[in-house]
């Protein structure tokens, strides 16, 4: 690069610090300082009060249940975003662009209207309540309604990660490995699945994030049972709106500590990929583009 180009692409000391200064200062008042402020109101009564708080019995029920959720709904949401960024990136057929749509409508739609079609379909006078309600297995306020919620906001995520990733690589790794004898469970786990390693793990962390803090759709089809149906997020709403301000940041911060630790996670994911992109670049010959 030329002096000249170099200088037309400089900007002056002044403006670089202003623009730091206004992006530091909008992370600090909207991150990090309510970040701190739910801390310090959960140990605003001491470090036993914050104890407590976490061992009643409900808020106990409340992490588990958001735990288990979570967790669950992971191995579905693989499934679905392998097996759909497969179909979409590798093959062309009739209704792609309406299976894209698909998956990308959980984006569009507000989470309370996904609660409320679970309702008008599961509910007890919806179109398969009464056939549930005969057979005495529970769907909405229970805990396959809130498994169910919480699948549909989060399915798209690591669809959408993986679908990109999938169509820049093309197929031709995979096509070399059939003509050289593979089978398709061969090519899947030594060809692609190695390739796709890091954005499926980004996919799985950020569905992760979502399910744990979902609000608006598990709170329609949850009821708000105490100590049954109430995730983190619920018991959180219910103990501020009772004024019981300790016990809600409590909650408050064990959310903001998994969120937290999946940041991290996310940090650590993106710098490996990072670095894996680095060293494939720098491993190709001088003037190739991949």
């Amino acid at each position: 690069m030329s002096a000249a180009s170099r200088r037309a692409n400089a900007e002056p000391r002044w403006v670089r610090w202003t623009l730091l200064g206004v992006g530091l200062s909008f992370l600090f008042f909207f991150l990090a300082l309510p970040l701190i402020a739910v801390f310090v109101e959960a140990f605003a009564a001491g470090v036993p009060a914050y104890i407590a708080a976490l061992k009643d019995p409900e808020a106990r029920s409340a992490i588990w249940l958001t735990l288990f959720v979570a967790l669950f709904v992971l191995p579905f949401n693989v499934v679905f975003g392998v097996a759909a960024a497969w179909s979409i990136a590798k093959f062309e057929f009739r209704g792609k662009a309406l299976l894209i749509t698909l998956i990308d409508l959980p984006f569009a739609v507000s989470p309370v209207v996904a609660g409320l079609v679970f309702i008008l379909i599961f509910g007890a006078q919806g179109v398969f309540g009464p056939w549930f309600a005969a057979h005495d297995i529970k769907v909405v306020f229970a805990l396959p309604g809130i498994i169910l919620a919480t699948m549909f906001i989060t399915f798209p995520f690591v669809a959408r990660e993986l679908i990109p990733l999938m169509q820049s690589q093309g197929k031709d790794e995979e096509e070399a490995a059939i003509s050289l004898g593979a089978s398709g469970w061969q090519m899947f786990w030594r060809v692609t699945l190695p390739n796709i390693k890091w954005g499926l793990l980004y996919g799985v962390i950020l569905a992760n994030a979502r399910a744990m803090g979902e609000f608006g759709a598990v709170s329609v089809v949850s009821g708000h049972i105490r100590g049954e149906t109430n995730t983190l997020p619920l018991h959180v709403e219910i103990l501020y709106n009772e004024y019981n301000s300790v016990g809600a940041f409590a909650a408050a911060s064990v959310l903001a500590l998994l969120a937290l630790v999946t940041l991290l996670a996310k940090t650590v994911v993106e710098w490996r990929m990072r670095k894996e992109t680095e060293m494939l670049d720098a491993a190709l010959p001088p003037g190739k583009v991949e």
